[in-house]
């Protein structure tokens, strides 16, 4: 027969021996709600503002300024006008924009006379977006038919995407899933390690050897940058490989798998400096990066996100990773890909100066 006594010490035990490991807690407790909360926040569709899409207008009449308002008025869209001057397929593609929308030469005229018009939409098919916008502008589109007074259809819909080649989801996924190797790699294993040397006094002996602070925290990011791009190379070829993707190979993707890396090395090195200990540096560790990684368009666009957490995701140092590869490997968006590269540089070089003060090789 089990005696209650015993099991009750022996619970009593283990309780506190549980207690005591906050990263196990923290995986018990806290990252269940965290993902109930993010997920919630993402898909919840009461939250999301109205969708950006950008149109060129060359007709200008009474009729075409009623269907842009009507769909303004379907509070699930907004539409924004572009300059009908400029190339709008390399407008939607030097900006990152995954809708648009072509309001055709005498618009007014034809509906009038009941001629067919063609409005071209521009889509991206891996957003979820895109095609709630299809949905609305159809929608709109059939009220207009319906209202005029010839039986057949006059306003036709016609959706292209804004590359030649169709988007897929792994197109996506892949530039997504270095940025997670950039951030993962080396976050964990520097929250780690400045921790669990800290609490040995392994920087207490390595102050005894020539070796500087600095120099110690380069080998980390020299070796993380060469995982970085080993990772890059296997995960683009298994993609392009297996599944097909259709990624770009430019010289402008090293900039991110170099910077990147040192931004998370110095901030891991900083967390596991700055915490009491171990256990603690595990569970601040982890509340930093979760975040970043649903957040920051790892594993779907952070356009697809209500309005208040594309405004959070942009504070995020992953999400200039993961934007900056996006406009570099898919859509051939330079400009956009140097903003990315200079907000993480910034951001870097502050976070690699601060974890290099703060960094002691002896306790005070």
């Amino acid at each position: 027969m089990a005696n209650l006594k015993r099991v009750l010490s022996d619970l009593k035990v283990f309780r506190r021996e549980y207690l005591r490991n906050r990263v196990g807690l923290f995986f018990a407790l806290i990252f269940p709600i965290i993902l109930i909360v993010l997920f919630g926040a993402i898909f919840s569709n009461g939250n999301s503002g109205p969708i950006n899409v950008y149109y060129q207008n060359h007709d200008n009449g009474q009729i075409s300024t009623s269907f842009l308002t009507a769909l303004n008025q379907t509070k699930v869209i907004q539409v924004i006008q572009v300059n009908p001057s400029v190339n709008f397929t390399q407008y939607l593609l030097g900006n990152s924009y995954s809708q648009g929308m072509i309001i055709p030469v005498n618009f007014t005229s034809s509906y009038i006379a009941g001629q067919l018009i063609n409005v071209t939409m521009y889509t991206n098919p891996t957003d979820s977006s895109s095609g709630i916008v299809l949905s609305v502008v159809s929608g709109v589109i059939n009220s207009f038919n319906l209202g005029h007074a010839h039986a057949a259809p006059v306003i036709q819909l016609n959706s292209q995407s804004i590359k030649p080649q169709s988007y897929k989801y792994i197109d996506f996924l892949v530039p997504g899933l270095i940025g997670f190797s950039i951030l993962t790699s080396p976050m964990f294993s520097m929250v780690n390690i400045s921790a669990e040397y800290k609490k040995n006094k392994i920087f207490r002996q390595l102050s005894l050897t020539p070796l500087t602070k600095g120099e110690w925290l380069t080998s980390k990011i020299i070796w993380y940058i060469i995982l970085s791009v080993a990772s890059f190379f296997l995960m683009t070829l298994f993609g392009i490989e297996l599944f097909g993707a259709h990624v770009t190979f430019s010289l402008w993707i090293a900039p991110f798998l170099i910077v990147g890396p040192i931004f998370f090395v110095a901030l891991g090195m900083l967390v596991g400096t700055v915490t009491k200990s171990q256990e603690s540096a595990g569970v601040i560790g982890n509340i930093i990066t979760f975040p970043m990684i649903f957040l920051s368009g790892t594993f779907f666009p952070v356009a697809s996100m209500p309005t208040y957490l594309q405004n959070i995701a942009h504070v995020l140092p992953l999400f200039y990773v993961i934007d900056g590869l996006n406009d570099v490997m898919i859509y051939d968006n330079y400009t956009k890909a140097l903003t990315d590269m200079l907000v993480l540089v910034v951001i870097a070089l502050i976070v690699f100066i601060a974890a290099v003060r703060v960094f002691k090789w002896r306790e005070d």
